[in-house]
């Protein structure tokens, strides 16, 4: 019996000798101050057994996208990408259009913007904003959400308004597991859940908890959380490298993964470790 396709469905690269990044500040951050390409992500990808991942954007410049988008054209791991583009400009769906035209193409499978900086909690609600995402929905794209717990009331409302859009959902919304809470941010999560047009990404879990002294049992509460309210079904695998090694390898990301989804059963494994991203971001089309 072959193994069922292993999907990594959210990893960044970066060069910085192309653009800065100018997120990564501070000694905290000091490992993640340097290039990391796709030769660098195969040889981590390989490893684990992984078979095609998906690449998410990391700043809000359009420049980058296309140059994600070369990447993927040129690999045969990455089978997506996740990009960037300006929701608010009247101009969007034709920006879309554009970037589905040009090199790698065909690889584009979503849109994400940084709503966990925006101050306006319900910036997700705001016409300008709806408009775009509609303009998402309408390309065929699937929007992935990188939000923080307060403003998960507002995906919730956005989901509801435009049903026929899949958002995705980074990080479980990125709860509290330093601090050890799961309230109020599981009920946000839940209300999020409730819509039938939304997924999540098991992610980022390792970094949301203390770096140096998280253990299984930090994570499990909120992994527990994140499988009943969406259910293996639609819940996706994902690395979050390079920022996970700030917490554990490539390698270890993966492991505690499969760890916290030893209860499952083999079909709904295969669901969480690949079938789940294959159809939310339709990789199916693009890798067979």
């Amino acid at each position: 019996m072959t193994s069922p396709p292993l999907v990594d469905a959210h990893h960044h690269l970066w060069d910085l000798a192309v653009r800065d990044q100018e997120w990564i500040t501070g000694p905290a951050l000091a490992p993640l101050r340097r290039t990391f390409t796709e030769h660098d992500l195969r040889a981590e990808a390989e490893a684990a057994g992984v078979t095609a991942t998906v690449l998410v954007q990391t700043v809000t410049v359009a420049g980058e996208t296309p140059e994600m988008l070369r990447v993927a054209r040129d690999s045969d791991l990455v089978a997506g990408v996740v990009g960037w583009t300006d929701l608010t400009a009247p101009g969007v769906g034709d920006a879309l259009a554009a970037l589905r035209d040009g090199p790698g193409g065909r690889r584009l499978v979503g849109v994400r913007h940084q709503v966990q900086s925006e101050p306006d909690p319900e910036w997700l609600l705001r016409p300008d904003v709806l408009r775009g995402l509609r303009a998402v929905a309408g390309a065929g794209l699937a929007y992935d959400l990188v939000i923080l717990p307060h403003q998960l009331p507002a995906a919730a409302g956005a989901a509801a308004e435009l049903p026929e859009l899949t958002f995705v959902l980074d990080h479980g919304a990125k709860p509290p597991v330093a601090g050890g809470e799961t309230a109020p941010w599981a009920a946000g999560l839940r209300e999020f859940a409730a819509r039938p047009n939304t997924v999540c990404k098991l992610s980022g879990l390792v970094t949301e908890a203390d770096w140096r002294t998280w253990s299984l049992r930090d994570l499990r509460p909120y992994a527990d959380v994140l499988l009943d309210a969406f259910g293996p079904a639609r819940l996706m695998f994902g690395s979050d490298w390079p920022v996970c090694t700030l917490a554990a390898s490539y390698g270890r990301t993966l492991a505690v993964a499969e760890r916290l989804t030893d209860a499952l059963s083999r079909t709904e494994r295969a669901a969480v470790f690949g079938g789940t991203a294959t159809r939310a971001y339709g990789l199916d089309s693009l890798t067979g």
